[in-house]
């Protein structure tokens, strides 16, 4: 098989799958899915090895990347890409839309092979879950792409938080300038011919199936419910990654979501969710009393806090402490005070000399048994995704009009009552008639809102798509 060189020293892992242990003089062997966009900037990083196996649905789109390694075996459809090279990979790339990050990263690991997976880490709460429980059980190396979670500036942030510098920590505001690509549509009316390099039908995947149209594909599918997340879910894993190792956060109890006009298909225009977490106690002597954390995108910034004035306020977080106020950028770095001073604080955390992506190589080639965890292993970036997805959740379940509790240890909302209903903007239109708008909206017959939750919590694959059994 021209290209495809076998590793030697792989030897078995857990009886579960085969986890490969590579020496960090050799090279591991990857093979990537979704190629064409973040897949082609986490590739780049990963030229070091031997990158065997390239798949994307849109082989136009991923010509770039098919050029600069010309020796990988080229791939449409990942599930063959496993069967035919599964026993000389080593690790897989996942970039592909998030509707499908959860069931190509759950085949890998599920054959011990080690998984970097682009943020958000997973679509709906509970494959973030199911991904947690099956890395842990499979003992393989992971890292979700919130590449921030690497970084210098990130180290700063947390160990100002963990020195107490600002005190306790009660509330917390985050925002982002995101979308940059089009929200708030109706759905398309017409059908486009699918091109000779695009195969829709392996885009489509998990989802429920849609005629083809070329606003979905190759980037604007993050503004669609089906298969993105919108501007919380893109960003969110970014700009809250501080936020929640910070102030060691797990499952939020409340939550509450506004937006503009909710519509059926595509994620709204601009958004503000607001996440209540309990007490967490005193840990390293910092009180982690009860924290709001209140997130705006599409252009809502957060009130400005003294000291902040002629500030740029979007891609950030603040950080409201009882001494201080602590404010730091998009991906968690450049932290600094409302109140000017310089904290110097002693380092309590690992400094990564690399970038995020050559980490998470040294991490797969180091033994199980004495592995250094990334920085956004899925031990942490699950949960945390969790909390990202589900707030998508509450943009989607604003129609309830009520601030929503959450279970999180059992993945539901326990005050949705089994009579409400709810109902989504289908078409949002207005034409002027004589100087004066003449509205012509449409919405979808009410649905179960109990089992409408439900199912965004847990998807219900198109058939011939299913994911692994959940490990206990």
């Amino acid at each position: 098989m021209a290209g495809i060189t076998i590793i030697p020293g792989i030897v078995m892992g857990k009886a579960t799958g085969k986890t490969s242990r590579v020496s960090p003089s050799d090279k591991l062997n990857i093979a990537a899915v979704g190629i064409g966009g973040m897949g082609h900037s986490n590739l780049s990083e990963m030229a070091t090895e031997n990158i065997v196996a390239l798949c994307d649905i849109d082989w136009r789109y991923a010509a770039r990347t098919f050029n600069e390694f010309p020796k990988a075996k080229r791939y449409w459809d990942y599930r063959k890409m496993y069967e035919e090279l599964g026993k000389s990979i080593d690790a897989v790339l996942v970039a592909t839309a998030d509707h499908s990050h959860a069931i190509i990263a759950a085949g890998a690991i599920t054959m011990g092979k080690h998984v970097y997976v682009q943020k958000p880490l997973t679509h709906s709460v509970y494959e973030s879950r199911l991904l947690t429980r099956l890395a842990d059980r499979y003992n393989v190396a992971t890292q979700m792409g919130n590449q921030g979670a690497s970084a210098g500036g990130t180290n700063k942030t947390l160990e100002w938080l963990w020195n107490g510098e600002i005190g306790e920590v009660t509330s917390v505001d985050a925002s982002t300038d995101r979308p940059i690509w089009p929200q708030g549509l109706n759905r398309p009316a017409l059908e486009d011919v699918i091109p000779d390099t695009l195969n829709w039908d392996l885009f489509i995947g998990s989802a429920p199936m849609r005629p083809y149209n070329n606003i979905y594909h190759p980037w604007n599918w993050r503004g669609w419910w089906d298969f993105g997340t919108g501007a919380l879910g893109d960003m969110a894993c970014h700009i809250l990654h501080t936020a929640f190792e910070g102030l060691q956060l797990k499952y939020p109890t409340k939550v509450q979501g506004t937006s503009t006009v909710v519509m059926a298909d595509c994620c709204p225009t601009a958004e503000k969710v607001i996440f209540t977490f309990p007490e967490r106690g005193v840990k390293d002597n910092l009180k982690l009393p009860e924290v709001k954390i209140t997130w705006y995108d599409g252009g809502f910034t957060p009130p400005r806090p003294a000291g902040a004035d002629g500030r740029d306020l979007n891609n950030c977080t603040i950080f409201h402490g009882t001494k201080d106020t602590l404010i730091c950028g998009s991906h968690g770095g450049d932290p600094w005070l409302t109140s000017g001073r310089v904290p110097n604080t002693p380092a309590r955390r690992r400094e990564i000399k690399v970038s995020h992506e050559q980490d998470w190589i040294r991490a797969c080639k180091e033994p199980a048994a004495t592995r250094v965890k990334t920085a956004s292993d899925f031990s942490k970036a699950g949960p945390f995704n969790e909390m990202v997805v589900m707030g998508v959740l509450a943009v989607r379940l604003q129609g309830l009009k009520k601030e929503l509790l959450w279970d999180g240890e059992n993945m539901r909302f326990t005050n949705i009552g089994d009579d409400e209903k709810l109902g989504f903007r289908l078409q949002n239109e207005f034409t002027v008639v004589n100087g004066d708008p003449k509205w012509n909206n449409k919405d979808t017959v009410p649905v179960s809102a109990r089992q409408f939750a439900e199912e965004l919590v847990k998807h219900n694959y198109r058939e011939g798509w299913k994911l692994p059994e959940m490990p206990v």
